[in-house]
């Protein structure tokens, strides 16, 4: 059996898609003027698996074993932010939920980390929480956008996902979000980290608590960054992709 997907067509993909990669493009522009532009997304639900006895390692002609039976002590949700021009990953989030408050947090903490930053640019996907009441209070604020937003799912800029997304993508504002297209979340330079983190430490990864496995990920995040950061050669320039 093989799976295939059949989206329905993102009206605006064209335009995203050329945003994305110009964002890609402009950004050490941007960062010489005091720019900052991060790629985000949340890795959830990460379980904290210990395994019930030691593994064996590696040895000639033997691979490595591992006990089949685990202990699962519970999931960690982490919002990831990776640095497009360093390639370093900052400011990373890690809770037990990811909720609109927690994503709004997340952003408000990573601006507040760096003060002598102009402006910020977040590339995310189209998830609802990347375009939530809340973070638009959050951005309205900083901006000095006018007070009256409206009211959700009834007026104004609060009004819907559509007009809030639409808000949050003015290049007036202090803080930037530039939308993958629906079904395209490949564009996000983030999950190319995320598949770093997975491959290297949680696919093999042993934790004895939510505590320990939050712990790793950020020993490892500081690992990363001192020692493998670089940015992404993005290539990729909106043409055509054929099965």
């Amino acid at each position: 059996m093989r799976y295939w997907l059949t989206p329905a067509p993102d009206p605006q993909a064209d335009e995203k898609i050329a945003d994305v990669c110009g964002v890609y493009r402009v950004a050490p522009e941007r960062a010489a003027r005091g720019e900052r532009t991060v790629s985000t997304d949340e890795l959830t639900h990460v379980q904290a698996l210990e395994r019930a006895a030691p593994g064996l390692p590696l040895r000639p002609g033997k691979v490595e074993r591992r006990e089949f039976e685990y202990v699962r002590h519970g999931t960690r949700s982490f919002m990831i932010n990776f640095d497009v021009v360093t390639g370093q990953v900052v400011c990373p989030s890690g809770g037990p939920t990811r909720t609109e408050a927690d994503f709004a947090a997340h952003v408000r903490r990573t601006v507040e980390s760096d003060p002598t930053a102009t402006k910020w640019h977040f590339v995310v996907d189209n998830l609802n929480t990347h375009m939530s009441e809340s973070l638009v209070r959050y951005v309205a604020a900083r901006s000095g956008a006018p007070e009256d937003l409206g009211q959700k799912e009834r007026r104004g800029i609060l009004r819907s996902m559509a007009s809030r997304a639409a808000f949050l993508r003015d290049p007036a504002h202090a803080v930037v979000f530039h939308y993958t297209p629906k079904h395209a979340s490949w564009l996000n330079q983030v999950e190319i980290w995320l598949s770093i983190l997975v491959r290297k430490l949680l696919r093999r990864g042993n934790f004895t608590s939510v505590a320990d496995l939050q712990a790793q990920v950020l020993a490892f995040i500081a690992y990363f960054n001192r020692t493998m950061a670089k940015p992404f050669k993005w290539t990729y320039q909106g043409k055509v992709l054929h099965a």
